[in-house]
């Protein structure tokens, strides 16, 4: 079993910065592919990042040049920091990881976080 807990959200005008944060425990072997998902009330869920064991990125065009995503390995702990942020950002991030990236669909995880809320306003 893998446990991941989100912080790091809240409210941040437009144009801001946010550093979310997600403390990785458990079974760890399961999380070679780790990433960020967002949803917004009566959206698809959306697939922000990706960062695999290797450190390779993958990025949403929605996020590409203002997102980045990084792992702390000593601390266990998944990084992601949004600059530039508008309105659209809005929406509940989760933590999530799974054994492998699936490179078609960077939603597709198997384990997941409680999310955390971020409020972009204009």
């Amino acid at each position: 079993q893998v446990y991941l807990v989100e912080s790091g959200g809240g409210p941040v005008q437009a144009g801001g910065s946010l550093r979310l944060s997600c403390a990785v425990s458990g079974y760890t072997y399961d999380t070679y592919c780790m990433g960020w998902v967002r949803q917004a009330p009566g959206t698809e869920r959306e697939g922000v990042a990706t960062i695999d064991s290797d450190g390779s990125t993958t990025y949403a065009d929605s996020v590409k040049g203002r997102f980045t995503i990084s792992i702390d390995n000593a601390k266990n702990t998944l990084y992601l920091q949004m600059n530039s942020l508008k309105p659209e950002d809005t929406a509940m991030y989760y933590c999530a990881a799974d054994r492998w990236c699936n490179r078609y669909d960077r939603a597709d995880f198997g384990y997941w976080g409680q999310g955390t809320q971020v409020t972009v306003s204009s």
